[in-house]
């Protein structure tokens, strides 16, 4: 039996702990997608003056953006109870009928990675979300007859890092539908203040801005790095988090100025090496770094793709000329007057 290698997304229970102990605890300590903040403060003013459930929400964008930490900022706005739960979890219909039916008035109902529900699953939601209502098949063959139990008005929150994959009569029953972007280094750096206060850890402001810049437009990133900088701080300084310490924490983690780790660097190098820098089709290049071509997807090529490092095209990936400098590597004569793309 082969060993399965975690990707760079997987937390360790003791992360995973950290992490939602540093949760946002209300809107005002969540900085960024201000957009999102506003529009579902919006939406939840009016459900609660209106004396009626929140329209079902659904959040995508890549992972470690705070999708789950939005949902319980929605459940406390609405003064609810919040149910968790995770599309692989729900295996059968009996599984979400059991889940629905506890459920009360004005309950939330996260369902993470929604993508992944079964395909009966999914169709026992549509008038469940539709009309709070669920249909159950009671007996089996001639016999068999439709029972309709009514459920309380309640709110599913879905969260996706594959919104594609969403069927559309699923996503059309979504009321209100956002996608999470990338956070800039400033909304970064005041999350990771807060963090450090929480953790009760001096830093300085360098410290500070060196972590934002690369935390890769992701407050999980960011809050590990953190983390790490602190163990770091702990065993070979005072326990201060100094500039001087984060840089060589950050140089052990191999996390360059741009946050590419040696992941994103042997996807690059992949590409620009072993391909002459594309185009090359996805499936050929997952396979060339020995990773699936979800992990490729949906966590290496998002952020690379924001650095203007990486395009797609319809015959595959193409390296840009900027990766080719960010590497130090030569550029084919054929880039080297391609425009940048940052």
């Amino acid at each position: 039996m082969t060993d399965v290698k975690p990707t760079k997304e997987e937390t360790t229970p003791e992360e995973e702990v950290m992490i939602t102990s540093l949760r946002a605890a209300d809107w005002a300590e969540f900085h960024g997608q201000s957009h999102i903040k506003e529009s579902l403060q919006i939406a939840i003013t009016a459900a609660k003056k209106r004396g009626e459930a929140l329209e079902h929400v659904l959040l995508y964008g890549p992972p470690g953006l705070g999708k789950t930490t939005l949902s319980h900022l929605i459940a406390k706005e609405m003064g609810a109870n919040i149910r968790v739960t995770s599309g692989p979890a729900i295996e059968r219909a009996g599984d979400l009928a059991a889940i629905l039916t506890n459920l009360e008035k004005g309950d939330i109902l996260f369902i993470d990675e929604i993508h992944r529900l079964q395909k009966t699953v999914e169709e026992t939601m549509y008038p469940a979300m539709e009309d709070y209502a669920l249909d159950i098949v009671i007996g089996k063959g001639p016999s068999a007859r439709t029972v309709r139990l009514d459920l309380p008005q309640f709110t599913i929150v879905g969260a996706t890092t594959r919104v594609g994959l969403l069927s559309g009569p699923l996503r059309d029953r979504f009321g209100v539908v956002h996608r999470l972007e990338f956070y800039n280094p400033d909304h970064l750096a005041i999350i990771i203040k807060n963090a450090s206060n929480k953790l009760g850890v001096s830093i300085d402001e360098e410290s500070i801005k060196e972590i934002a810049k690369r935390g890769r437009g992701t407050p999980r990133i960011a809050l590990k790095i953190l983390k790490r900088a602190r163990d770091y701080a702990t065993v070979r300084g005072k326990g201060i988090i100094t500039h001087k310490l984060t840089k060589e924490a950050v140089d052990m983690l191999s996390i360059d100025e741009k946050g590419l780790d040696s992941a994103d660097r042997r996807f690059l190098k992949a590409l620009i090496e072993k391909h002459s820098g594309g185009p090359v089709g996805i499936e050929t290049l997952a396979s060339t770094i020995s990773e699936d071509v979800g992990t490729v997807e949906d966590v290496l090529e998002p952020y690379i793709m924001q650095l203007g490092f990486l395009k797609r095209t319809p015959r595959g990936r193409v390296a840009t000329k900027a990766a080719y400098e960010h590497l130090g590597l030569q550029i084919p004569h054929e880039q080297k007057n391609q425009p940048k793309l940052i």
